[in-house]
């Protein structure tokens, strides 16, 4: 089992084309922990307003009656790709990883399958 600062790192250097990741609490908006990003990417900001993007989700996905749960969220950018993975795993109820690629670098089905691996893993 990993610990957020391990699966953080662990996705900055798995995952090729990774620049930020961030784990967030989506009932609050703050990040329990990022890496990388840049000075003009704010990792905090980003996750914050991404929980915004889940909240919406959910309520629709509640007025359609629809039961599914969301497994990923995939934004896509001119030259990135933001993808926000929910935490199923114990103690991941109300968190999710963030994800930011650089799309020219980064393989989006592989990067997938790596962030669901690292969050099987993750010891929240």
């Amino acid at each position: 089992m990993a610990n957020t600062e391990t699966a953080l790192k662990e996705c900055l250097a798995s995952i090729e084309g990774a620049t930020g990741v961030a784990l967030v609490d989506y009932t609050s908006g703050m990040a329990l922990g990022t890496m990388g990003g840049s000075k003009g990417f704010d990792l905090n900001v980003a996750a914050a307003g991404n929980t915004d993007v889940i909240r919406a989700k959910m309520r629709t996905m509640e007025h359609l009656g629809l039961k599914g749960e969301i497994e990923d969220i995939l934004i896509t950018l001119t030259n990135a790709y933001h993808l926000i993975r929910l935490l199923k795993g114990r103690g991941g109820n109300g968190l999710f990883l963030y994800l930011v690629l650089d799309s020219n670098r980064a393989n989006l089905a592989m990067a997938r399958h790596q962030l669901k691996k690292i969050e099987e893993e993750l010891e929240v």
